[in-house]
């Protein structure tokens, strides 16, 4: 018989500027497969004085070569196993971990923009539906809305843009089209 008991971990995240000073703050969910430090330095083109970026790792790291015991290493915020616990795990990650910004930020009137790429973007729309955090723009880059959030939980006051590659090897043309009638047809204000 499965049990299950609430522990404290430890979870890790990068930073690229000055998050105390910082009048807008990017957090960046990665993709399956990828790890933080790796995935925060494709932000530094839009790191200025007035920005930090902020990238939270997956709870759950593995061996990307499936074997052994060395290899370059991944993270992944959920699996099909215990679904329901990892996605409450990483929202409570996630609510702490923005907590502790704002209380660090001191300006007076920050921005937050969350993007969210591939396997984060399911992450982060799930951690905004929410509802503890906040932010003003929420952005799904090569990713979707998961099939099982209502999108009405998604705040109105944000702003959320749905962007697709032309070239993805996991989207063709069709599927951008069939998801983007989806979206006109739920009424969701959605930018794609």
């Amino acid at each position: 018989m499965q049990h299950k008991i609430k522990i404290n971990k430890i979870a890790f995240y990068h930073t690229l500027g000055e998050v105390k000073t910082a009048q807008t703050i990017w957090i960046v969910l990665h993709g399956y497969g990828y790890l933080a430090k790796y995935f925060i330095r494709k932000f530094n083109p839009i790191l200025n004085d007035n920005t930090a970026t902020i990238a939270p790792e997956g709870l759950s790291k593995f061996y990307l070569n499936g074997v052994g015991y060395d290899g370059k290493m991944g993270a992944s915020w959920m699996t099909k196993d215990n679904r329901e616990t990892e996605i409450e795990d990483y929202i409570n990650y996630l609510d702490q971990l923005y907590k502790t910004i704002i209380e660090e930020n001191e300006t007076t009137d920050v921005k937050i923009n969350v993007i969210g790429f591939s396997q984060g973007g399911a992450t982060a729309s799930r951690w905004i539906a929410n509802g503890k955090s906040k932010c003003d723009n929420i952005i799904l880059w090569s990713s979707a809305f998961p099939e099982d959030l209502d999108l009405k939980l998604l705040p109105k006051s944000s702003n959320t843009f749905v962007l697709f590659g032309d070239n993805d090897k996991f989207i063709n043309k069709k599927q951008i089209n069939d998801y983007e009638q989806f979206l006109n047809t739920s009424e969701f204000d959605c930018s794609s």
